[in-house]
């Protein structure tokens, strides 16, 4: 008699933002020749832009005399997926020992994002000297991998004959497992819950876990074996050591079981045999995937931005207005725009997003629309990149009547009908993003929630970011960190996918704020759908 439990992991809480730590393999081609009597020895530097400037992070070796170099040297990098983490890869042909790269011939060098890198898991593209120009034939490849193990043992284990701790009743026992720490002492990994005592006296076995494990590759490590007590003084019943190999011998049919040796019992008693059983009924070694598993594994994040465009944003001629754009050409619409895609973007191979307004009266027949493509064209609604949004969104604001209401439920659908197509996917092969920018109230709130509910069950999340000074508490209400979100029928959504923030908590703080903010659930709500429907990386075993 078994129970599934939440594991208790012992060790720091991690942060809310996605953060791992990727390893970045550099490969150069064809590199230029530098050196009269011998080929180049070229070495590669990695700069990261921090604040406006280049900021050295690591060097690889020097390959010498290789014009085809495969630096043995990775770099090692913490990935941030709410960031825009600038790169430059520049190679260099070592003249002399100093550590000053004007003292070196110049090779060439390549600028992306992270994001770009680890969205593709390969690339290779030219190489460019400082006037813009390709540095001869030369060519860099990099490739990204995650450094984590992503294993997880399941186990599902049960005790017999345990030693009685208490007085009246039967002992609540848990236990802690433990592998060697670089010290040579015991270092404990795993605390399970306190099990069910079983009150049936014609049951032999008292149930104890079926529980997660982080993957331990170890050769051996302790498992003990305690009594619950309410005080914190948790009475030890005994203890052994094993090996995950050995614990995946059993099977339901032939569990292994292992006896629960208390030392001082066994000095002390002569007879003694044992403090109880600890039988492993099941041992099984999965992969807990993770956000980066599915993104290197192939994943395309889809990007739809929704637009308000409804008469309570006031005239876009009109300083005032929400939609006017400023002289330094931006204004919050445009800054929401911005910060969001210009992160998606890395994560979609064609970079082609729908463009969608809601709210505007429409010509030749001024009927007002609450799904349009800004574009104006209905059957390619799609803009390339996020300067491609700009720029549609900018041409269209001339030709459009500001109306209302303002309705979100026809963007929201148009989505959903998209994503309802991927769930036929056998693999975590594309996730949708809708952002949705709005001033104000939601006038179809009833059927809002109810397609907010029914976009749950897909591959699916919605960011709001709202503008201007209104009252944003319909949007809070949506945004189901406080509570759980039921759509007016009473159904309630099957996960969180609606992340709202307010643009003028950020109007005074650096721009990449804002992207951190609205992007922060998004790698967890990925992960939680594609796990959800039990579906791996396309590459899930490159991944």
């Amino acid at each position: 008699m078994a129970y599934t439990m939440t594991p208790t992991l012992v060790g720091p809480v991690g942060s809310q933002y996605c953060v791992c730590k990727v390893e970045l393999s550099v490969c150069g081609q064809n590199l230029l020749d530098r050196d009269v009597t011998s080929k180049s020895d070229p070495f590669c530097v990695l700069f990261m832009e921090v604040n406006g400037k280049w900021v050295e992070l690591d060097r690889t070796e020097t390959a010498v005399n290789n014009l085809n170099p495969a630096f043995a040297k990775k770099f090692i990098i913490d990935y941030h997926f709410e960031e825009v983490q600038k790169l430059k890869f520049a190679l260099f042909d070592q003249d002399k020992s100093s550590m000053q790269l004007y003292e070196h011939d110049f090779l060439g060098e390549f600028s992306c994002t992270l994001g770009m890198i680890v969205s593709s898991k390969k690339i290779t593209r030219t190489l460019l000297l400082g006037n813009g120009k390709p540095a001869g034939k030369g060519m860099i490849t990099i490739a990204a991998q995650e450094l984590s193990d992503n294993r997880v043992i399941t186990l599902s284990m049960a005790g017999r004959k345990l030693d009685k701790k208490d007085l009246f009743g039967k002992s609540d026992p848990f236990l802690e497992f433990y592998k060697p720490g670089d010290d040579g002492k015991w270092m404990l990994v795993h605390r399970t819950e306190v099990s069910a005592t079983l009150t049936q006296a014609a049951e032999p076995r008292q149930s104890l876990c079926q529980l997660l494990l982080p993957f331990m590759a170890l050769s051996h490590h302790k498992v003990v074996c305690y009594d619950y007590d309410s005080d914190g003084g948790h009475d030890f019943i005994g203890e052994f050591q094993t090996s995950v190999a050995r614990m995946c011998d059993a099977q339901d049919a032939f569990p292994l079981e292992m006896e629960c040796i208390n030392p001082k019992k066994q000095k002390k008693k002569k007879n003694y045999k044992n403090s109880g059983i600890i039988i492993v009924n099941s041992c099984k070694i999965t992969r807990d995937f993770s956000f980066l598993d599915y993104i290197l594994g192939g994943c395309q994040l889809m990007f739809t931005v929704g637009i308000d465009f409804t008469a309570s944003n006031g005239n876009p001629q009109d300083p005032s207005s929400l939609h006017y754009i400023n002289p330094m050409g931006t204004n919050e619409y445009l800054s929401a725009i911005w910060a969001v895609g210009q992160i998606i973007q890395d994560y979609d191979s064609d970079k082609m997003f729908p463009a969608l307004g809601f709210g505007a009266q429409l010509p030749p027949d001024w009927k007002v629309s609450h799904e349009f493509a800004i574009n104006f064209n209905p059957t390619n609604p799609f803009c390339s990149g996020v300067e491609g949004i700009v720029q549609a969104y900018s041409a269209c604001l001339p030709h459009i009547r500001f109306y209302g209401p303002t309705n979100f439920s026809p963007i929201i659908n148009h989505v959903a009908r998209f994503a309802s197509q991927a769930t036929q996917q056998e693999a975590a092969s594309q996730y949708f993003i809708l952002l949705v920018i709005t001033d104000g109230v939601i006038s179809d709130m009833d059927e809002t929630r109810h397609a907010v509910v029914q976009a749950s069950k897909l591959p699916m999340s919605i960011i709001i970011v709202g503008v201007g000074n209104a009252d944003f508490a319909a949007m809070e209400f949506l945004d189901g960190d406080s509570r759980v979100l039921r759509s007016h029928t009473g159904e309630e959504t099957v996960r969180d996918i609606v992340q709202f923030v307010p643009f003028r908590d950020f109007r005074n703080a650096p721009k990449e704020t804002l992207a951190k903010a609205v992007l922060a659930e998004l790698p967890q709500q990925v992960v939680q759908y594609f796990k959800h429907q039990n579906l791996p990386p396309i590459n899930s075993e490159q991944a």
